[in-house]
């Protein structure tokens, strides 16, 4: 799986109630989540993202509740993929589990700047810094955790399995 686009870009400890305030809990479509993304750390950030955009951030991104909405809100904003340093754990998983690409480098985030454009192959690890020409190497995910993300989720996953 291959992505581009432009870098939206955002500090450490970015947690789970800023990525989608409590106070829009009472729905889980998808669409009303992405509507509200951000808007408590970037006011203007559902003006700028784009189809395709990756989000990236410095350490601990998705602190806080285990609330699945956060990786549901960012998706369905239109964000492809989220690289930091390091993810908070149940963030990782919730985002593995809804089918959203998220990368985990020590680099990365460290020197790509915002509006930069990148390049990603998340089956290799390998991210490219199309504004700079630097690359970057993470760890690849194992291959059914590809396939998780490549179908859209672990409820589509579990579907095809059952099915066949």
């Amino acid at each position: 799986m291959n992505i581009e686009g432009k870098v939206i870009k955002y500090g450490d400890n970015v947690d789970t109630d800023v990525i989608i305030p409590a106070r829009y809990l009472n729905t889980s479509n998808p669409d009303e989540l992405a509507s509200h993304c951000m808007e408590d750390l970037d006011k203007d950030f559902l003006n700028k993202v784009q189809p395709g955009d990756v989000m990236v951030a410095g350490k601990n991104f998705g602190c806080g509740s285990s609330r699945e909405h956060a990786p549901i809100a960012i998706k369905a904003s239109g964000i492809s993929c989220v690289i930091a340093q390091t993810f908070a754990r149940i963030f990782y998983r919730n985002a593995i589990n809804i089918g959203l690409p998220i990368i985990e480098c020590a680099e990365a985030p460290k020197e790509i700047k915002d509006g930069d454009r990148i390049e990603v192959d998340v089956n290799q690890g390998i991210i490219k810094n199309i504004t700079s020409g630097k690359e970057y190497s993470a760890q690849p995910f194992p291959e059914f955790m590809q396939d998780i993300i490549k179908v859209g989720g672990l409820i589509n996953y579990v579907s095809e399995k059952v099915d066949k």
